[in-house]
């Protein structure tokens, strides 16, 4: 049996697989920015006075030798109900690390998530943050902008 589609009706179906591609590339570009943020968005934030405190996800050493200012550091091994119990869920937390080459960073983000924190994951870790020309602290601090409150 042989189906006969009249342009019309191949139009409309088009049309149908446009739109639903578009809602599922609004959604997933809605996700990315609700879980992930950029180096200068986060600035942005922490210069704003917004509770918000970045998370070092890597080993001390990492974080001793470089970290972003105001960051903590929680292993993203040793992040358990134990070691984050002080925390202030109404914080938005971001989690980072190296950079696009580490992965340190999604697996703190996912622990704490899990945890019932609000996370969201640096874009590019601590290199791209020092790429945008942001200011580090630790033993190997790096000179560039430097977060200040007005508060």
């Amino acid at each position: 049996m042989k189906y006969l589609i009249s342009y019309s009706d191949s139009y409309a179906f088009s049309l149908t697989l446009n739109k639903s591609r578009m809602n599922a590339q609004t959604k997933h570009y809605h996700d990315k920015l609700e879980f992930e943020i950029d180096s200068s968005d986060l600035f942005e934030l922490i210069s704003n006075g917004q509770k918000i405190i970045p998370v070092d996800a890597r080993k001390a050493f990492g974080y001793e030798a470089e970290h972003i200012p105001g960051a903590i550091n929680i292993p993203h091994r040793t992040m358990t109900e134990d070691s984050t119990r002080d925390l202030d869920k109404d914080f938005l937390y971001v989690t980072y690390c190296d950079g696009i080459g580490c992965n340190a960073s999604t697996k703190g983000a996912l622990k704490m998530s899990q945890l019932g924190f609000k996370v969201k994951e640096l874009i590019g870790g601590i290199a791209w943050w020092k790429l945008d020309g942001y200011a580090t602290e630790g033993a190997n601090a790096a000179q560039g902008l430097k977060i200040q409150c007005a508060c």
